[in-house]
């Protein structure tokens, strides 16, 4: 199994498993593999550093007694928490699809349960919403948590 470093055309890192070399480069070819993030296809093999299993005792290297200083956090990190909060999010919200507008107009004139919604609305069903004093806000969903989450 061969694990890669890859990235899409917008910049997102992520990592791809493939049985073979070939496997990769057959499956890119074929616009298969795709950025869990933007869902672009544009996909190029990064450069990565391989996993050497030695065998043998190593010596124990003591930890520093000071602190090291605090990196700022890096785009896989910030990526990552990205997508936790989705999932997050997703968890504690009803998938209401196309019907948006009209369920969150329901809520806020009390014809249905107060309750966390998501969905999908057009920026002029948002804009009558934000008129109407219903507050929303577009987050863009990354095409591979569409759908039943696994």
């Amino acid at each position: 199994m061969k694990v890669l470093n890859l990235r899409c055309a917008n910049g997102h890192g992520f990592e791809g498993w493939f049985a073979s070399d070939e496997d990769y480069m057959d499956q890119n070819g074929r616009g298969l593999v795709e950025c869990p993030l933007c869902a672009d296809k544009v996909i190029a093999r990064m450069p990565s550093a391989p996993r050497l299993n030695l065998s043998g005792a190593r010596e124990v290297v003591p930890a520093s007694p000071t602190p090291a200083p605090q990196q700022p956090p890096q785009a896989a990190d910030l990526q990552a928490a990205f997508m936790k909060a989705v999932r997050e999010m997703m968890n504690r919200t009803e998938d209401v699809g196309p019907r948006f507008a009209e369920e969150a107009r329901r809520i806020h004139y009390g014809e249905a349960p107060e309750r966390g919604i998501r969905g999908k609305a057009t920026p002029a069903e948002r804009e009558a919403l934000s008129d109407e004093g219903i507050e929303t806000f577009a987050l863009p969903i990354p095409p591979g948590l569409e759908g039943p989450l696994q």
